[in-house]
């Protein structure tokens, strides 16, 4: 197999791999157990996921500004830990106690290496809906919960949480207000309804208040996380940047990259999708970056295994490549459900973890690429392989992905490390020498740091 590398066609500035703490930081923040060697689990799996030296040193952690149905216990959830608190009391003060186990497991992310946080927000605070549920009631399809009078209400009780967390000295580099809001919302979790043309407005009001703030001069809104990459994603886009005021508050746009089958063939031509967007995008909005801010593998029953951390990297490299995403970012770190989600897997009633392949692919990529490192082009003669590359002063990260029951190979032209992720391998390193043919084990995914 032959690789070639050129520096010369370089692309998006990289800004970093992430994950949110969404349904089981709340739960993993209270673990004090401690394991074999007297370390605390909720820190192991904090460092298995942020530190560089321990885990895969991933740099973004997002964390979820609740919308409070755990207090009262209304609206129907689908598992208790879609259930979230608010530091919102009864008489519109705030107990910054609340969700004590979330906000351990923020701080420990930061402690451990995450460099940015990201507040996100599913639904406004139950006291400022429409029916005072965190969701719509069945009835209520394809309306927003949230009226225009509590636009403002909404933004400075987000604002206010926002400075709480900036004045504590964690990195809160953006606030995300809307998630999601072409779904609607009616049950299972959190979640609100919004036109593109509400979320502009929300979007707006969010901007006319954060530019109030001094406090928060280094804070960013991002958005607005739209849920699937072929649905409404320029309506959404259109009525963000639009306004003046909105685009001196963000430095991207942000969506998710979800691609559920649908029966028409057209439907499922994922890389057509995110071709056109691009296309559109540079015709129209050269300047903005895309941000990739939430994907998990979405089939059901649990795999630890390295097909579905293929399938996590397949789509890492193609929103990179043909989106040209500057982050990405997995929805939940870890993941108590029968699912293909989550880095890490948890066993609640034992207060256990369990890593899976994704946990180490992504790994490939968050703990060898360089911040602030350029994508350049990387071809190769074997279609079967995917590859990606990266560039700094410093060094070159090359990332191939052999997905097939073939082992491949190629010559390295220089002195490289190279850490390999496969059916027996975790991120194991090696030396090797410029001249040497490395080895491409089946069903691996392999990084190769070239040291200039």
């Amino acid at each position: 197999m032959k690789i070639q590398i050129d520096s010369n066609k370089k692309f998006q500035t990289y800004e970093g791999i992430g994950a949110s703490g969404a349904w089981w930081a709340q739960i993993v923040g209270g673990w004090d157990n401690k394991d074999e060697n007297g370390e605390e689990i909720r820190n192991v799996i904090s460092r298995l996921l942020f530190s560089k030296t321990d885990g895969i040193g991933m740099n973004i952690y997002r964390y979820n500004i609740g919308g409070g149905s755990a207090h009262r216990g209304n609206g129907e959830y689908s598992d208790f830990a879609r259930r979230t608190e608010s530091f919102d009391t009864a008489d519109g003060g705030y107990d910054f106690s609340r969700d004590k186990n979330a906000v351990y497991m923020m701080r420990q992310a930061v402690r451990d290496g995450a460099q940015e946080v990201i507040l996100f927000v599913n639904s406004p605070i139950e006291r400022l809906t429409k029916n005072g549920w965190a969701h719509l009631k069945k009835h209520q399809l394809f309306r927003t919960n949230l009226s225009k009078k509590n636009y403002l209400p909404f933004a400075k009780y987000c604002l206010d949480v926002t400075e709480h967390f900036v004045d504590e000295g964690l990195p809160i580099k953006y606030l995300s207000p809307i998630n999601e809001p072409f779904w609607i919302w009616t049950g299972g979790q959190e979640g609100c309804h919004y036109s593109p043309r509400q979320a502009g407005k929300v979007m707006l009001t969010f901007a006319r208040e954060l530019r109030k703030r001094s406090k928060l001069s280094s804070v960013k809104l991002s958005g607005v996380e739209n849920g699937d990459i072929r649905w409404f994603n320029k309506s959404y886009t259109r009525n963000l940047m639009k306004y003046p005021e909105v685009r001196e508050c963000i430095d991207s746009i942000d969506l998710h990259s979800y691609f559920l089958h649908q029966p028409l063939p057209f439907f499922n031509e994922r890389l057509g999708f995110l071709r056109r967007y691009r296309k559109w995008m540079d015709k129209h909005y050269p300047d903005m970056p895309i941000k990739m801010s939430e994907w998990t593998h979405m089939v059901g029953g649990k795999n630890p295994n390295m097909d579905s951390a293929l399938e996590t990297v397949k789509v890492m490299i193609e929103d990179f490549t043909l989106l040209g995403v500057t982050s990405w970012q997995h929805w939940i770190a870890c993941s108590h459900y029968d699912y293909h989600d989550g880095l890490i897997y948890l066993d609640i009633e034992k207060k256990s973890c369990e890593t899976t392949k994704r946990l180490y692919a992504t790994g490939n990529f968050s703990k060898y690429i360089p911040l602030g490192a350029k994508r350049i082009e990387a071809k190769s003669d074997d279609a079967d392989v995917m590859l990606i590359a990266f560039e700094n002063e410093e060094k070159t990260v090359l990332i191939i992905a052999n997905p097939t029951d073939k082992e491949k190979s190629c010559a390295l032209t220089c002195d490289a490390l190279v850490a390999v992720t496969d059916n027996e391998k975790n991120l194991e390193e090696s030396r090797m020498r410029a001249g040497e043919i490395i080895a491409i084990s089946l069903k691996s995914v392999t990084t190769v740091v070239f040291q200039k």
